[in-house]
């Protein structure tokens, strides 16, 4: 049986559709910066999609197609090309996105999943108690979810893998911490999400523990904000940012670096892996967009806008 798609979360999800103007901002993410015409954009997925090796069709109706190209620029990053094939066997575009993959599991919460209302792409929204807010991200992974939909497959997921794309970040020096200092941190960190969990399966016991630390938590920092820098008591945050659902402000401690160069453009973009209020994710960034030295340790701080794979559970089907 097919898990229905989830109808019932009163968010607007059309808010989160990839739309042309912003995907021309996030190219410069993964190293077209340069490409800021509409005719230079359109030239250079004109030749991305002259090979259609690898290319990915189905058949929606008797008149409709969908078809999926994609074309790496380096290892996991590239463009995302969608359109249809004609009945002389022309491919065309009808819209594209960049993409950065990631195999490390940010997420094995339950996903919702829902088409989004102009195209053919769908948005992902994780009820992660670990942020404390409903994560909505775009899902790059949306030809799959078609095929299942077809298919009357399960939407069921056991996992998502997030990604982040930015145009522009800072990068912050640590907090110093004891080892002492960090192993209470994640026992802190355990317990309030045990109790964030209570809470949402309604104990009360556990909703008036989380109010009153709130309460203690707002006291301290409003004492101390008098003679402390502001990202000196900020460790690390998660939080939505403009009107595009699917973007965030966050800083996150980086656990990991990988330097990648766009193969068309030989611009260098960095992949960061962050942990960020006990989650795990990487962002995209060009070098030449990042203010400051990355190195394991310090914190990156940025707006990105989120995206992610779902991986399904065969097990529903």
């Amino acid at each position: 049986m097919s898990k229905e798609v989830n109808l019932s979360k009163e968010v607007n999800f059309s808010k989160a559709k990839a739309g042309d103007d912003i995907m021309h901002k996030f190219l410069r993410s993964i190293g077209f910066s340069l490409y800021q015409k509409d005719r230079d954009i359109d030239k250079m997925l004109d030749e991305l999609t002259e090979d259609l090796s690898g290319m990915k069709r189905i058949q929606l109706d008797e008149e409709t197609n969908l078809c999926e190209i994609r074309k790496e620029v380096a290892p996991g990053m590239g463009i995302a090309v969608f359109g249809q094939m004609d009945r002389d066997g022309v491919f065309r575009r009808n819209y594209y996105y960049p993409f950065l993959r990631s195999e490390d599991m940010t997420s094995d919460v339950s996903c919702s999943i829902q088409r989004h209302t102009e195209r053919e792409t769908y948005a992902g929204l994780l009820d992660e108690y670990k942020v404390g807010i409903s994560l909505i991200f775009y899902i790059d992974n949306s030809f799959e979810c078609r095929e299942r939909i077809m298919d009357e497959r399960s939407l069921e997921t056991k996992r998502a893998n997030l990604t982040g794309l930015a145009v522009s970040g800072k990068i912050l020096l640590p907090i110093q911490k004891t080892e002492k200092q960090r192993e209470n941190a994640k026992v802190t960190a355990k317990e309030r999400n045990t109790l964030l969990e209570a809470a949402k399966n309604g104990d009360e016991d556990a909703m008036e523990t989380l109010t009153i630390e709130d309460i203690d938590m707002y006291s301290q920092i409003s004492r101390r904000v008098m003679k402390e820098d502001l990202y000196s008591i900020i460790d690390s945050c998660f939080m939505p940012c403009g009107v595009e659902c699917d973007q965030y402000s966050v800083i996150g401690e980086i656990t990991e670096i990988v330097e990648k160069k766009n193969q068309i453009t030989g611009e260098d973009v960095y992949d960061l892996k962050l942990e960020c209020s006990d989650i795990v994710f990487h962002v995209g960034i060009a070098k030449q967009d990042l203010t400051g030295e990355p190195a394991v340790g310090r914190r990156f701080k940025g707006q990105i806008w989120m995206q992610g794979n779902v991986v399904f559970d065969e097990t529903a089907d």
